[in-house]
């Protein structure tokens, strides 16, 4: 299986809200890290731990939006949802034998465009 498959396999699993088998795709020494808020995450059972118990209004719904893969790099940009949230989450994946070893995550969240520069770029 290539790194990239791996992680679509990852986001496959997470798509079916059993964070807990989602470990399945991940290495003993996995680490998860938010850079945002100064957060790792340590280990398959912490990860299911913490996506089980986050607060949510329905089921979380994961869409891929783009995805670039060299060697043992893949990342993905992907839309979360559980129907009342609308976020975005770009994760750095670093795959080894066939297992995701480690993450960098960003959530970003959006923000108004300043009005200054409203000439120069068409709103979406």
């Amino acid at each position: 299986m290539s790194e990239k498959d791996v992680v679509l396999a990852f986001w496959q699993a997470m798509e079916r809200n059993d964070f807990h088998a989602v470990g399945e795709w991940l290495s003993d020494d996995f680490e998860l890290y938010w850079p945002q808020s100064g957060e790792l995450i340590q280990g398959r059972e912490n990860f299911g731990a913490l996506n089980s118990a986050y607060p949510a209004e329905g089921l979380w719904r994961f869409t891929i939006n783009s995805l670039v893969h060299e060697r043992e790099q893949v990342v993905t940009d992907v839309s979360v949802t559980d129907g009342t949230r609308q976020d975005r989450a770009i994760t750095f994946h670093t795959v080894r034998d066939g297992k995701i070893c480690r993450q960098t995550e960003y959530w970003p969240d959006p923000f108004q465009a300043p009005e200054w520069r409203k000439q120069w770029v068409v709103q979406k």
